[in-house]
């Protein structure tokens, strides 16, 4: 008779965009016990995913799954790097980059169900100033925005929304020197973004050719754009075409040096941190166990209108009412932005 296999669901009671009480009442109901004896650990304080998954990975469990968002999978990601312990995830963030990039489920239940038929990969994984990365890291505006997101204390991709149409009008952009084995190369820049994954989340796609087993990010510079470039922008960022766009410059390494005149914000997986003015950006392949569907997704034509649809219906409230007041918030904001603009 073959041995169950041990895993610790790690739940951030305080993260993401939703209640986690009725996903341990369905994990309860559909984890495979022939195949598996676990345990649920509510995290106390910040850090304490990091401690619960080094302690599981040092007694060989057998899978942590984490039960959050981008940070708590970055928490649990961190400690089990180079182990024999593989990622689970279980996404209810406001992004969920990671999962999405590997297919997993949004929905909790079918996420759950993915644990009992899923496959173990090795991935790689990302280091910005030795601190690790899953997903993306950056700096530029994508970092300053993260900032602002943290401390909104709203969650979710409205909130992220309204942070990032706000700071845009405003926010300057600021010189760079990259610097790769082929030499050094200087940027104007609204962002850096250095990708392992391809997405920032929702559907976000920010390296649309970036792979997680290649042993490269993908490194994608933004350049100071006007007005009238937004459009196209925000279309080919969720349409998988950003790279295409002239105002993007692209590269791929395993290392790179940033370089910038003052020391400021940057961001791994979403969360922000100040850093100073040289900055150093690797990939370590093959350092990451996770498990993922062992069935192949099939890529599904891109419709702008779907990805409205879906947000909504994510949100699942309990009144028809709520959904009224998201939008009716949604059009003041783009009706203002658009008074502002036409100011300029």
């Amino acid at each position: 008779m073959t041995a169950k296999k041990r895993i610790v669901f790690v739940v951030n009671p305080i993260s993401g965009t939703q209640g986690k009480k009725a996903i341990l009442k369905w994990i309860d109901e559909r984890i495979d016990r022939a195949l598996f004896d676990y345990s649920i650990v509510k995290t106390q304080y910040a850090g304490h995913a990091v401690e619960i998954a080094a302690a599981a990975a040092k007694d060989n469990v057998d899978i942590v799954v984490a039960i959050g968002g981008d940070g708590t999978i970055n928490e649990i990601g961190r400690s089990l790097v180079h182990t024999n312990t593989a990622l689970g995830i279980i996404p209810c963030g406001s992004g969920n980059g990671l999962a999405r990039h590997l297919h997993i489920p949004m929905d909790a239940k079918a996420a759950i169900d993915l644990l009992n038929t899923g496959e173990c990969t090795c991935v790689d994984y990302g280091k910005i100033n030795d601190m690790p990365f899953f997903c993306t890291c950056g700096v530029g505006f994508d970092a300053f925005v993260s900032l602002k997101f943290a401390d909104s204390g709203k969650r979710g991709l409205l909130t992220y929304l309204e942070n990032t149409l706000h700071e845009s009008l405003t926010y300057e952009p600021e010189t760079y020197e990259i610097e790769n084995e082929e030499g050094t190369i200087k940027y104007k820049a609204f962002l850096i973004a250095c990708a392992n994954a391809s997405q920032y989340g929702n559907n976000a796609y920010i390296a649309p050719q970036a792979s997680l087993t290649d042993g490269l990010m993908d490194v994608t510079i933004l350049e100071p754009f006007t007005v009238l470039d937004v459009p196209s922008l925000s279309f080919q960022l969720f349409n998988k075409t950003i790279d295409q766009n002239s105002r993007i410059k692209t590269m791929r390494a395993k290392k790179i040096k940033i370089h910038r005149t003052k020391e400021g914000v940057m961001h791994y997986d979403g969360d922000p941190v100040m850093g100073g003015k040289d900055i150093e950006v690797e990939l370590i392949p093959h350092g990451l166990n996770v498990i993922i569907s062992n069935k192949k997704k099939e890529e599904e034509p891109f419709s702008l209108l779907q990805q409205i649809v879906e947000y909504f219906s994510g949100l699942k409230p309990k009144h028809e009412e709520l959904i009224k007041q998201k939008y009716n918030h949604l059009f003041v904001l783009n009706r203002h932005l658009l008074r502002r603009l036409s100011k300029k």
